[in-house]
């Protein structure tokens, strides 16, 4: 399956972020859902199952992505799903913060879509 047929979803609060990186991605060949909120993203969870891989924004006011994620990965439907956490805050011990909860990479805002690509790229390369 062409990878970039497969759905990344984009959980984030801030509705610029989201219109940013979909409009990028989306131009790139992805094909991309959206969610404001962790419950709203567990509700696109359910209704998409082509989606492959989470872009999680860590700080969220209702659920931050330090709950979410342990959450993904109790449900057996989501543990698979690869999750990068996003976050503004790129301070010193924020990567191994995210990768602890659960998240699989970290990207630092504003991204950079080269290397957001390239962590597509890897996630969707090693799914079977």
């Amino acid at each position: 399956m062409n990878k970039k047929l497969q759905g990344i979803l984009i959980i984030d609060d801030d509705s610029r972020n989201i219109f940013a990186l979909s409009a990028v991605l989306k131009a790139r060949g992805y094909t991309c859902y959206s969610a404001a909120g962790m419950q709203e993203g567990f509700n696109v969870l359910a209704q998409n199952d082509s989606i492959k891989i989470i872009l999680m924004d860590m700080m969220m006011p209702e659920m931050d992505g330090y709950e979410a994620i342990p959450r993904l990965r109790a449900n057996a439907d989501y543990a698979h799903l690869p999750i990068i956490a996003v976050t503004a805050q790129a301070m010193a011990g924020d990567r191994e913060k995210c990768l602890a909860a659960g998240a699989d990479d970290y990207l630092s805002k504003p991204v950079n879509i080269e290397h957001l690509e390239h962590l597509l790229n890897k996630y969707l390369d090693a799914r079977p």
